[in-house]
């Protein structure tokens, strides 16, 4: 009988230590809950939740990890916390992950995205054991010259937002400590493989983030009003937020039993023929919802976005035997669902989150 996901990750997590950044964010609180069923031990360093409807509040975040609150760019709390955890694994979410917001605090994002990674480095560096690390960066930090070609893993970084340019400079660092300090060639010294995930626009429960569009729809739709977009036509690889995750831990054990093979960097997101506009994917949400209308609006002298991006997969579905389970379809329902379930049941919402990873898992 051959194994369910679910069983194939637990081998490789449970009872394993996880040190988690930004495990009190979207993304995050998935993977922390999805860790926790796993049967790993979770360290997670992360700022405090901006609300009680958090995700992290909502599946009791604080309960099923050790919780830390502090900032990334305090480089001395977090190499003690590391240091202190001796973790199998490092998982580095953490991030200002907003393109508009970027354009507002740009500093602080270099600060965070840049800094903040070379100082989950520096706590690596000084662990004096086996340790493996998946660094999250994002789609965005291709240099985008917004043709019809997905992007591959080779192909040159840049970065026209704060943000995406942030990220692009993370993976300079990452490619400089990989290189520097966690060499293959001196594999056996060191013991560190690193690698990088890069994810496209990801959806799902939970998630509250100003100026993103599912929270936009979910907070519109609750109240009985139109969502506002900007950007009806702009193409992104939108995918659940359960995909990608477990893509990363996927790669992190992959990471595990093959560290020369495996350090490097990996695209993940959905099949071409879900990488859809903004306005078909409002038009499944309203079927999804079973009601619900928008207005496009637009405004003069509003930031730069990207209008089309793409990501080639292949590599990730070739060499870490990955692949998006769900369509566009699937991936709005399932998160039209979990708002659904928080408007009408919120007491059970965290046995809602855990039901749709336990079933994405086992499909």
């Amino acid at each position: 009988m051959v194994d369910s996901l679910f069983e194939k990750l637990k081998k490789s997590y449970k009872g394993k230590k996880v040190f988690l950044t930004g495990h009190t964010g979207f993304k995050g609180a998935w993977m922390l809950k999805t860790l926790s069923l796993l049967g790993a031990e979770v360290k997670g360093y992360a700022l405090e939740p901006q609300t009680t409807n958090d995700l992290f509040y909502l599946i009791d975040g604080q309960k099923i990890c050790n919780s830390v609150i502090a900032d990334l760019r305090d480089k001395k709390r977090l190499e003690k916390e590391i240091m202190d955890f001796q973790p199998n694994f490092v998982f580095h979410l953490a991030a200002q992950p907003l393109v508009r917001l970027s354009y507002e605090i740009p500093a602080e994002t270099f600060e965070v995205n840049v800094i903040g990674t070379a100082n989950v480095l520096d706590g690596v560096r000084l662990l004096e054991k086996k340790c493996d690390v998946v660094l999250i960066t994002t789609d965005k930090v291709y240099h985008n010259n917004e043709w019809i070609y997905p992007y591959r893993e080779n192909d040159r970084l840049g970065g026209y937002d704060p943000y995406s340019a942030s990220k692009a400079c993370a993976e300079l660092v990452i490619d400089s400590y990989r290189n520097s300090f966690f060499n293959s060639k001196a594999y056996n010294m060191h013991q560190k493989a690193i690698a990088v995930a890069r994810a496209g626009n990801v959806i799902g429960g939970g998630d509250w983030s100003k100026d993103r569009l599912i929270p936009d729809i979910a907070k519109a739709f609750a109240a009985d009003k139109a969502v506002v977009i900007r950007n009806p036509k702009s193409v992104r690889p939108w995918q659940h937020v359960l995909e990608p995750v477990i893509g990363y831990l996927l790669l992190g054990s992959n990471l595990s039993k093959n560290p020369f093979q495996f350090s490097q960097a990996y695209n993940f997101g959905p099949h071409l023929s879900d990488a859809l506009p903004v306005e078909d994917m409002l038009n499944l949400a309203i079927i999804s919802w079973g009601k619900g209308e928008y207005i496009v609006e637009t405004y003069e002298n509003q930031p730069h976005e990207a209008g089309l991006l793409k990501l080639d997969i292949s590599k990730a579905v070739s060499e870490l035997n990955w692949e998006p389970k769900l369509n566009a379809a699937k991936a709005v329902s399932m998160t039209m669902d979990w708002y659904n379930q928080f408007n009408n049941k919120r007491d059970e919402i965290d046995l809602f989150t855990e039901s749709q990873v336990k079933s994405f898992l086992n499909e």
